[in-house]
Order: C-alpha cells, then sequence, then structure tokens
C-alpha cells in the first residue's frame, strides 16, 4: 500500500499544481498581471509547489536530507534537461528582459544557496546549517523578486506572449485553487512518507532519494509546461518558467523549510551544490556566446548529456 501511495503521491501532485496554476492564473488576469509576469511568478510558483509540499512534510517530519536535495536536483534538471530539451525541440531566444533579469538571479539565487549553506552568515550552529534566520534572508530575497516582477508589469509597454490562460470566472478559479491545495496536501504526504520507507526498507540514502527520484518526479511540471511552450516556438516561456522555478526554489522552497525546521547541509552535497551553480554559468556563457544569443538545438543536446552524465555518476557513486 505504500508503494501504491508513493505512486499515487505524484499524480496527486502534479494534478493539484496544475489546478492551482489554472485557478491562480484565471485570478492573476482579472487582477490586471501581465501573461509573462503570470508566467515568470504564479506559473513558476505552481510548477515549484510540489517541491514546496514536499519540503515542508519533510521538515516536519524532521527529514531535512529530502529538503536540501529536492532542490538541488530539481534545479539541476530544469537547467540542464529541461531547458536543454526545450532548446533541442525549438532553439531558445530569450529576450532582453530575461537575459538582463532572470538569467541572473537565477545565478545569485544558486551563489546565496552556497553561501548561507557553506559559512556562519546568521547561523549560530556549529555545523554548516540555513538555520531560521537564514530562511528569512530566502523569504525577503523572493519579496524582493516579488515586487520587482510586480513593477515591471506596471512599466512595461509591449508585453511578450505569456503562458495560455483560461479564463475562468472567480467562484471556479477559487475552487480550483481548493482544489489543488488538497491534492498537493495528500501528495506531497504520500510522497515524503513512501521515499522515507522505501530508503529505510532498501538501505539506499534518502539524500540519493531526494536528489533523483522525488527532483525529477517533482519537476515533471515545468517539463511539461516547458516542451508545450517549445512546441508553440514559445520557447523563450519554456525558459522563463524553469529558471522562474529555480529562483522559487531556492527563495520560497528552502525559506519555508528551514523556517519549519533549520536544514543541516552536509559537506559532500557541495559537489551538486557546484553542479547547480555551473550549469547556471553555463547557460549564461551559451546564451551571450552563442549566435543571436540564443541557445541552439546543439547546445541544447550538449545540456541533456551533461544531465544524464551526472545521473550515470550519481548512481555509480552510490552503488561504489
Amino acid at each position: 500500500m505504500i508503494y501504491i501511495l508513493f505512486a499515487v503521491g505524484f499524480v496527486i501532485l502534479l494534478f493539484g499544481a496544475n489546478l492551482l496554476v489554472d485557478g491562480a492564473s484565471s485570478l492573476g488576469t482579472k487582477m490586471k498581471l501581465s501573461p509573462i509576469v503570470i508566467g515568470f511568478t504564479l506559473v513558476a510558483l505552481g510548477t515549484s509547489l510540489p517541491e514546496l509540499l514536499i519540503n515542508i512534510f519533510a521538515s516536519v517530519r524532521g527529514e531535512t536530507d529530502l529538503a536540501i536535495t529536492n532542490v538541488l536536483g530539481s534545479n539541476i534538471m530544469n537547467t540542464l534537461f529541461i531547458i536543454g530539451a526545450a532548446a533541442v525541440i525549438f532553439p531558445i531566444k530569450p529576450d532582453k528582459k530575461t537575459i538582463n533579469t532572470l538569467i541572473p538571479i537565477s545565478l545569485i539565487a544558486a551563489l546565496m544557496l552556497g553561501f548561507l549553506a557553506n559559512f556562519e552568515f546568521l547561523s549560530i550552529e556549529k555545523e554548516n546549517t540555513i538555520d531560521r534566520a537564514e530562511g528569512a534572508v530566502l523569504i525577503f530575497l523572493l519579496i524582493a523578486y516579488l515586487f520587482y516582477s510586480w513593477r515591471f508589469s506596471k512599466s512595461e509597454k509591449l508585453i511578450p506572449d505569456g503562458p495560455s490562460i483560461k479564463e475562468l470566472t472567480v467562484a471556479k478559479s477559487i475552487a480550483l485553487i481548493l482544489l489543488g491545495v488538497a491534492g498537493l496536501y495528500f501528495g506531497g504526504k504520500w510522497v515524503v512518507d513512501g521515499a522515507v520507507f522505501i530508503a529505510t526498507e532498501f538501505g539506499i540514502s534518502k539524500a540519493f532519494i531526494g536528489i533523483t527520484v522525488i527532483a525529477v518526479a517533482t519537476s515533471l511540471p515545468e517539463l511539461v509546461t516547458s516542451i508545450i511552450a517549445a512546441l508553440k516556438k514559445n520557447s523563450g516561456i519554456a525558459l522563463g518558467n524553469a529558471l522562474g522555478s529555480n529562483i522559487f526554489n531556492v527563495f520560497l522552497v528552502l525559506g519555508v523549510s528551514s523556517l519549519i525546521k533549520p536544514l543541516p547541509f552536509h559537506e559532500e552535497l557541495n559537489f551538486d551544490l557546484g553542479v547547480m551553480i555551473s550549469t547556471n554559468l553555463i547557460l549564461f556563457v551559451f546564451i551571450l556566446t552563442g549566435k543571436g544569443k540564443a541557445i541552439s538545438r546543439f547546445e541544447g543536446i550538449i545540456f541533456m548529456l551533461i544531465y544524464l552524465a551526472y545521473i550515470a555518476f550519481l548512481i555509480f557513486k552510490h552503488q561504489t
């Protein structure tokens, strides 16, 4: 039964996030938010909700290894595999605002995580820990990011096409949001319970499950959203969605998780943190040096191959 609930939990988690995104995006249009801001905030938030709910349950249960590795694994997959796959389908040519803001903010979020995890900034713990005070810093940075996005929506005259948004009544939008929250709650609980059971039953580290199985599964909303956008030849939205999710994962997901329970950061996770930071730098280089400041299909293939090599390395390392 635990295995069944583990699998069903992922399905409910993804459907719950989708329902919540539809409801919140519809309300966003009624609040006069621009499509691009809805994509970078509400849609990115919605696709980060599986990570958030899993991390909340993991933190409450004291499973802090799951909380950190889930975010590391998800962000690495977002940058390498999801952006790579979108570029293979249709080359990504980001707009000026994405180049000047989203890509640098995603890199800053990765660097900030590395700083907070390895240095005693506000932490009073003896070991490397992201504690409640540092979690509050991450939440503050999230608020600053949201405020900037809101100001951008007010000042921008010509807004690029954003994600497809369903026009719903207020009552239906609220109903979808409530159903989505319920799905996220039960799905998140079942996934964490199943992950802990599987790790205990088979002697697998929870960190390994978090950075592989759970990270891949919780990144499925970003993958589906980005592939659909790329198939519609709107791969710029795919890039914005993936990077927006990366920002939410660090600022919101880890911020909330560390407020619930301080997150010890084990030294061996610096390898994965280094991969996350490096992938952001590679993305920056590809866009700045590519023809027309774009990510080509060839570069997308390179991204995907790097991700597959990274996963293969983790499996080999775990087996040895």
